[in-house]
């Protein structure tokens, strides 16, 4: 199975900003979030751990117990905002009043057929190890992964809520032909 494990809170993620190459820290009670992720983990044992490169995927990472093991890989990072970097949907809606994330991707930024690419390569590598594996990540990132993992297009990734510092695990129904969500969105009180 894999096991997704969003980023803890950040100033950006509580404000609604898009946080894709910024790098923030976690606020205070996102650090205590990262350490209950830690706990929800404990006990299981992981063949392979992959963190995304920003700074609150690394240290949510680290809180949880798993920097040691971690492999940085680039494939993980969230999705490039380009223009839309720091802005709310509300302040991107007032530019386009159509814009939609999963279906439009971002000026000056990623594609959706760029993020798609990422998330298939990602997932090929995930497929590959067989054993339990644990991803720490964002939001936008870890959606799209989860949607092309049960082999929809991207753009279904809108319709999975994903608060910061949650669980979720990837895994299958019967065999490797059924890929499913075996949970969801878990998130620990810290």
């Amino acid at each position: 199975m894999v096991y997704l494990a969003r980023h803890g809170e950040t100033a950006w993620s509580l404000s609604g900003q898009h946080t894709g190459k910024t790098d923030l820290p976690l606020t205070e009670r996102g650090e205590a979030a990262a350490r209950a992720v830690g706990k929800r983990l404990n006990g299981i044992t992981f063949a392979r751990v992959f963190c995304s490169p920003r700074l609150r995927a690394r240290r949510t990472c680290e809180l949880a117990g798993f920097g040691a093991v971690a492999q940085i890989d680039e494939d993980l990072a969230e999705w490039d905002y380009g223009d839309y970097e720091g802005m709310t949907t509300a302040q991107i809606r007032q530019r386009d009043p159509d814009w939609q994330i999963f279906r439009d991707g971002c000026p000056g930024g990623e594609s959706v057929a760029q993020i798609s690419a990422r998330a298939d390569r990602m997932i090929a590598r995930l497929r590959a190890n067989g054993d339990n594996t644990l991803v720490f990540s964002s939001g936008h990132i870890l959606r799209v992964i989860a949607a092309r993992w049960l082999g929809m297009e991207a753009n279904y990734g809108r319709l999975l809520y994903l608060a910061t510092a949650s669980v979720s695990i990837l895994g299958y129904e019967h065999d490797l032909s059924e890929p499913a969500l075996r949970l969801w969105n878990e998130v620990q009180t810290p």
